[in-house]
């Protein structure tokens, strides 16, 4: 059983059990995306050198969960795994998307708005889209096409480094230039569709920030109350104190209309920090590596879930869970039924919510053929985590050739590590030649897990990737400096 202290404050819970949750009037679902959000980067995971405010506070009135898992340790599959509770190499989106890219998240998947939107919900996406490489053209499934009946898309390439970005698009309609800042953009555009939604109608709401993606430009009222000789430390830390601000006003709205008591709330990140030359700060709040890796700093994010009367405020829970749960989860919770044409790699997380450990039919799994360092594959079952190294790999970058698909069909994992997460969360003591029932149970899972993902992960176009028009902007009189974790944590509030 999972070491959780959660303690459900509802005696009709505990008697008839949460798949009776759908008999109470059926609850609205908000999910909030940061983009590079370290497991380290929030007040309420460690930080001490961080102000984050309201997500500490709204830390305080949910569940904080310490083993949470983005689907993903890159952005446009990780968002993928949260649409469709399917693992993101499964469907075909296997890397972020670039502008101009074939890949997309295909309109013969099922997603977690298409399903609520058919449940009678009013739907709306705001903020970074990132599932098509062709953004607002009727070549690709937008975000309409995929159950949202209000979105105002800003594709990665529209905010990355800008203070007044171009290029949004509401409701397939190029906007044009909008004076803000990134999160506040996003947050007035989510709280507007709530002020005007059809009232009527339960809702679910996905507000999906930029930052603190690199570099995503702060309004100096942040930045300035993190004083630094290096601009990008300042930079990193208003990012991600802007964030927290703009999902406190998205929270506030919430109050100012009464809706918090019905409101599923789920805040997360899509992978782990992404430290680079450009931006070098950022938190795994200790653990091994970082973003673009299957080690646990590639892919543990904060995950905090906020439903009063369901869950008691102040809780923590170390049961793993991942993004591919949210489908499934949020299909329990409203009493509509998960897909069942289609394998799912997620479960319903609302045993947690009873202090019980998820029922799980597939083991947690990540996939990802170009990921940094020695593995591309792991795959996590209680407390222990098997990881692989593929014996071909596809080339570096993001360019579709009959190589490199190749490669991606001829696979076969090789070299393959075991670590005790609840033990050694940082991954040092690799006990695959100490372990050996454990080792070879899971090493046949996770081969049979990669290969059954591999078959059925589609195949695109050959396309090359060309990146001459990205431009890339420093922060003012940035110096470059190693590639570091800027904090180590105070204390590790998880493991």
């Amino acid at each position: 059983m999972t070491r959780t202290t959660v303690i459900l404050s509802f005696a009709w819970v505990a008697v008839c059990g949460v798949s009776n949750i759908a008999a109470e009037p059926r609850p609205n679902v908000i999910l909030v995306l940061a983009d590079d959000l370290g497991y380290g980067d929030l007040g309420c995971y460690g930080a001490n050198d961080m102000q984050t405010p309201h997500l500490d506070q709204f830390a305080k009135e949910g569940l904080r969960l310490t083993h949470c898992y983005a689907g993903h340790p890159n952005c446009s599959p990780s968002r993928t795994a949260l649409m469709t509770g399917r693992t993101p190499t499964r469907v075909g989106v296997r890397n972020w998307i670039p502008h101009g890219s074939p890949v997309h998240l295909r309109k013969s998947e099922v997603t977690i708005a298409k399903l609520l939107q058919q449940a009678g919900y009013a739907t709306c996406h705001a903020g970074k889209w990132h599932l098509t490489g062709q953004f607002n053209e009727a070549s690709q499934p937008q975000a309409d096409a995929h159950g949202f009946d209000h979105w105002f898309g800003t594709q990665n390439n529209a905010l990355p480094n800008h203070r007044n970005p171009e290029n949004f698009v509401r409701n397939g309609q190029a906007v044009g230039r909008i004076e803000g800042y990134a999160a506040h953009v996003v947050a007035e555009e989510a709280i507007g569709w709530l002020n005007q939604r059809d009232k009527t109608k339960p809702f679910f709401l996905y507000v999906c920030f930029h930052e603190p993606h690199e570099p995503i430009a702060s309004n100096e009222r942040y930045t300035r109350l993190y004083p630094h000789d290096d601009p990008a430390y300042s930079a990193h830390h208003g990012n991600v104190t802007q964030m927290d601000d703009a999902f406190g006003r998205v929270m506030r709205a919430l109050d100012e209309q009464q809706l918090r008591d019905n409101t599923f709330v789920f805040f997360t990140s899509d992978n782990g920090p992404a430290i680079t030359a450009q931006h070098p700060y950022g938190s795994t709040g200790g653990l091994r590596d970082k973003k673009g890796f299957v080690t646990e700093g590639g892919i543990r994010v904060p995950g905090i879930i906020r439903w009063p009367g369901k869950v008691n405020p102040g809780g923590e829970s170390d049961e793993p869970v991942c993004g591919v749960d949210f489908l499934p989860t949020v299909c329990e919770i409203a009493g509509i039924e998960p897909p069942k044409d289609r394998k799912l790699d997620g479960a319903s997380i609302t045993p947690i919510f009873r202090g019980e450990s998820v029922v799980r039919q597939e083991p947690l799994y990540w996939h990802f053929n170009r990921a940094a360092g020695r593995y591309q594959v792991a795959l996590r079952e209680g407390d222990w985590k098997i990881l692989a190294r593929l014996d071909q790999l596809s080339a570096p970058g993001n360019s579709i050739t009959a190589a490199d698909e190749a490669a991606f069909q001829a696979a076969e994992p090789t070299e393959f590590a075991l670590y005790n997460l609840r033990q050694d969360p940082s991954e040092t003591t690799d006990h695959s030649q100490t372990e050996n029932e454990v080792f070879v149970k899971l090493k046949a899972r996770l081969v049979a897990k990669y290969r059954e993902v591999r078959d059925e992960s589609p195949t695109w176009p050959e396309w090359t990737f060309d990146n001459r028009e990205g431009q890339r902007i420093v922060w003012p009189n940035y110096t470059q400096k190693k590639k570091r974790d800027a904090r180590p944590a105070k204390k590790q509030p998880g493991p």
